[in-house]
C-alpha cells in the first residue's frame, strides 16, 4: 500500500486534537498549528508538536508535501484556505467540517478544487478543545469523504487530475488508519443527511432542555436516563451549536419542518377525545430498529450487494470506472476501501 504522507492539521480543538492523537498513536507523521497559546502548551505538554505560527506550519507542511487537514469552525474556514493558499500552495486539502456544500464553495472561490476532497467523521462528544480529545475517538465512525469535483470532471469535459485521485486515495488511508470507515457521499446528500442525523438533534436538544427546566426543581430532581441522554449535545458550546446549525439553515429548516409535522400529529392525537399516539410508538419504534440495524452491522463485506447493510468496495482511484463505483457504494450507504 501507499505510504500516507505527513498529516498537518490546522486547529487541536476535539476532532483535529484527537485526530492527532490517533496518527501520533500508530507513530504517523503529524503537527499542527492552534490560534490558542493554552491549548499549544498543552498538546506539547502532552508531548504533540502543535504551535501557534501558522505560517511556520504551513510554509513546514509545503516542504514536507502533507496533507492538510483544516479543523477549525466553519467561520475560520476561508481564512485557512487563503493562508494555505499563500505558504502551501502545492498541498493536498481536507477538513472536517460539519458541513460540506459552503466548504466546497470557498473552495471553488478560491481556484482550489484540484487540490480538495472534503472530510467529516461522525464522532463527537458535547465537550470542547483539545482538553476533551481522545485517542479511538473514532473507532468504527463513519467519515464522509466527498467526491463532488470528480463526478464534474466525469460528467464534462475536463480530466480528473490523477493527483487529486491520489489525494482522495491518501484521505481514505487516513480514514482508515484512525480505525473509521470512509463514506464516499456528495456535498448536497451528506448536508441533508447530517442535518436529519447530527443538527435537528442539536435543536432538539436545546429546546427539551428549556422544557424540561421549566419544570424547576422537582423536574431537575427527577429527571433520568432518558432525558439526560436526549440532551446531552445541549451542553456543547453554543458557539459551535451555531456555527453547525446556521451554516447548514436550508436543509435543516426542511427536516424541522418534518419533525413538527410529527410533533403537531402527535399532540392531535393525545389532545383528541380517547387520546393515543400509537402510531407515533409503533412508526418510531421501527424506524429506530431500522437505525440500529444498519448502524449495528456486521463491517467485513466486502460486496457492494452483500446482505450486511454496511458493504464494503474497494476502488482504484484513477481507474476505469472509479467514479461510477462511488456513487454505488453511496447510493448503499456503503464504504469505501482503496488499493
Amino acid at each position: 500500500m501507499t505510504k500516507l504522507r505527513p498529516v498537518c492539521i490546522l486547529g487541536n480543538g476535539l476532532i483535529g486534537g484527537s485526530l492527532m492523537r490517533d496518527l501520533a498513536a500508530h507513530n504517523h507523521p503529524t503537527f499542527g498549528y492552534t490560534h490558542s497559546n493554552a491549548g499549544a502548551r498543552q498538546a506539547a505538554a502532552d508531548g504533540f508538536d502543535v504551535i501557534v505560527d501558522l505560517e511556520a506550519v504551513l510554509r513546514r507542511a509545503e516542504d514536507l508535501g502533507a496533507l492538510i487537514v483544516i479543523a477549525v469552525p466553519f467561520d475560520v474556514v476561508a481564512e485557512m484556505l487563503d493562508a494555505i493558499a499563500q505558504w502551501a500552495p502545492s498541498c493536498g486539502i481536507t477538513d472536517v467540517v460539519s458541513v460540506k456544500a459552503p466548504v466546497y464553495a470557498l473552495v471553488h472561490e478560491r481556484g482550489m478544487l484540484e487540490r480538495y476532497v472534503g472530510g467529516h467523521p461522525m464522532a463527537g462528544t458535547e465537550a470542547s478543545g483539545w482538553a476533551a480529545s481522545q485517542t479511538g475517538l473514532f473507532a468504527r465512525a463513519a467519515w464522509v469523504v466527498t467526491y463532488d469535483y470528480a463526478v464534474e470532471c466525469s460528467e464534462g469535459s475536463e480530466r480528473l487530475p490523477q493527483e487529486w485521485a491520489d489525494l482522495f486515495a491518501d484521505v481514505c488511508r487516513m480514514v482508515a488508519l484512525v480505525g473509521a470507515e470512509a463514506v464516499p457521499v456528495s456535498a448536497e446528500a451528506h448536508d441533508e443527511a447530517v442535518a436529519r442525523v447530527s443538527h435537528l438533534p442539536h435543536v432538539m436538544a436545546e429546546a427539551l432542555s428549556i422544557v424540561g427546566d421549566h419544570g424547576y426543581t422537582l423536574a431537575q430532581s427527577l429527571a433520568a436516563g432518558s432525558f439526560k441522554g436526549a440532551t446531552r449535545v445541549a451542553g456543547t458550546q453554543p458557539s459551535l451549536v451555531r456555527n453547525m446549525c446556521e451554516t447548514n439553515a436550508e436543509p435543516l429548516v426542511k427536516v424541522l419542518d418534518e419533525y413538527i409535522d410529527l410533533l403537531v400529529r402527535a399532540r392531535e392525537g393525545l389532545a383528541s377525545e380517547n387520546p393515543t399516539m400509537e402510531w407515533l410508538a409503533e412508526s418510531g419504534y421501527r424506524a429506530h430498529v431500522r437505525m440500529n440495524a444498519r448502524s449495528g452491522a456486521r463491517r467485513e463485506s466486502v460486496s457492494p450487494v452483500a446482505i450486511s447493510s454496511r458493504p464494503v468496495m474497494r476502488v482504484h482511484p484513477g481507474g476505469p470506472g472509479w467514479v461510477k463505483q462511488l456513487k454505488q457504494i453511496e447510493s448503499l450507504g456503503g464504504r469505501v476501501e482503496v488499493f
